[in-house]
């Protein structure tokens, strides 16, 4: 690995905490959320554990103290459904934490791919009537000003122009295949991204007309079964940029409203994962105890790295990398 030049390192590191810092303020003013401390830890069968994809596999922990076995949380999106209906939040109010984790699964370490995770994870108590394909892109509207003024405040420090569009485009994925029907799903981002510089893509785990999907999502968070007033699935999506230093389309936050206890039921059906449904949070879902939310997670080494127009992720965070790599990193 080659050496970090001593000033330049001092600098990145000023303006990486000075964008966060930024970032996670106007975040939570734009959606009225409180900054709570995140767990790194969960009980292994309890239900607070996500599998996301529904592939990757958690790292496991024991402990001398206690006679149950823990895992490494991979997202806090049930914990935090969990922990807004304990603190009763009111509606429109919620919580941003920055959660740290450990993902092995990866397939490959790359420019953008870390064993090591770092978002903002946020979850904000809504009514049931804001369960609708508007309110959850007005929410991504809130988020992408957020971004776009931090862009700004990053493009001041460097002396550049800002690098995201003044407009997000909004693609279902089905309209994706359509445009697109004989590339594959990341080709297909690659294309929208392209040509827009920012989209936020709709309906992301649901069955799409050919019989397959866009890309995997757990059955019991999201909510990517919902028929929406447009004929489409899905109250969940990604915002995804054109990364100009990668010349690729680039994964900045996945979000959705979440699963109510119909719905779940219904996802859990269709990915065969009925036995989710003896879990104790499932069993709190069901019976009406957790409040209806919306969330999702925004990267942060991923946004640092596209504001500060890093070549590889490795150069904003601290992580385990191969030793041939042949880049600054930290």
């Amino acid at each position: 690995m080659k050496k970090l030049p001593k000033e330049a390192f001092i600098q990145d590191q000023r303006l990486i905490q000075r964008t966060k810092s930024f970032f996670m303020e106007r975040l939570s003013q734009e959606l009225s959320l409180l900054e709570v401390q995140a767990p790194i830890l969960t009980y292994q069968g309890d239900g607070i554990q996500d599998d996301l994809n529904g592939v990757e596999k958690p790292v496991s922990v024991q402990s001398q103290t206690l006679d149950k076995p823990l895992e490494i949380v991979q997202s806090l999106a049930k914990w935090k459904r969990q922990l807004l209906a304990r603190s009763d939040f009111d509606i429109e109010s919620g919580i941003v934490t920055q959660m740290r984790a450990i993902r092995p699964d990866e397939e490959r370490l790359s420019e953008r791919h870390s064993l090591y995770v770092d978002q903002w994870d946020w979850e904000k108590v809504i009514c049931d009537s804001s369960r609708s394909l508007d309110y959850l892109q007005e929410t991504v509207q809130r988020i992408y000003k957020t971004m776009q003024e931090t862009d700004h405040v990053v493009a001041n420090a460097t002396l550049r122009e800002p690098l995201l569009p003044q407009e997000i485009t909004f693609i279902q994925t089905e309209d994706l295949l359509k445009q697109y029907p004989d590339l594959n799903p990341s080709q297909r981002e690659y294309e929208a991204c392209k040509k827009h510089g920012v989209i936020f893509l709709i309906g992301i785990g649901g069955e799409l007309s050919d019989g397959s999907i866009h890309d995997g999502r757990a059955p019991d968070y999201d909510d990517w079964s919902t028929p929406t007033d447009d004929g489409y699935y899905g109250l969940n999506g990604d915002i995804l940029v054109w990364n100009p230093v990668l010349e690729d389309a680039f994964e900045l936050s996945s979000m959705g409203i979440r699963v109510s206890p119909q719905v779940m039921q219904q996802q859990l059906q269709i990915r065969g994962c009925e036995h989710r449904l003896n879990y104790l949070w499932h069993q709190q879902l069901m019976a009406g105890h957790l409040p209806q939310t919306i969330g999702g997670g925004i990267g942060q080494s991923r946004l640092i790295m596209f504001l500060l127009q890093k070549e590889h992720i490795g150069q904003v965070q601290f992580s385990v990398w191969p030793d041939e790599l042949e880049i600054t990193v930290l």
